[in-house]
């Protein structure tokens, strides 16, 4: 039996293949600086879940 192939995944940073398995240790990520750079984008709030409640009261949608 030969040895399958470790499944390749995009770095959700800089989209670069790497692998998923126990051997990267910042999976899902392709290096340490990587996953800082998401890190740090989450400590700054560059990411953001939209706010239902204040859409409503923009558009003056009442459900």
């Amino acid at each position: 039996m030969t040895p399958t192939a470790p499944r390749q995944v995009p770095c959700p940073q800089c989209g670069k293949r790497s692998p998923w398995n126990r051997d990267n240790p910042w999976r899902p990520f392709c290096s340490e600086r990587c996953k800082l750079v998401d890190l740090g984008a989450w400590a700054n709030e560059a990411y953001r879940v939209p706010d239902e409640a204040q859409e409503t009261e923009v558009t003056g949608d009442r459900n």
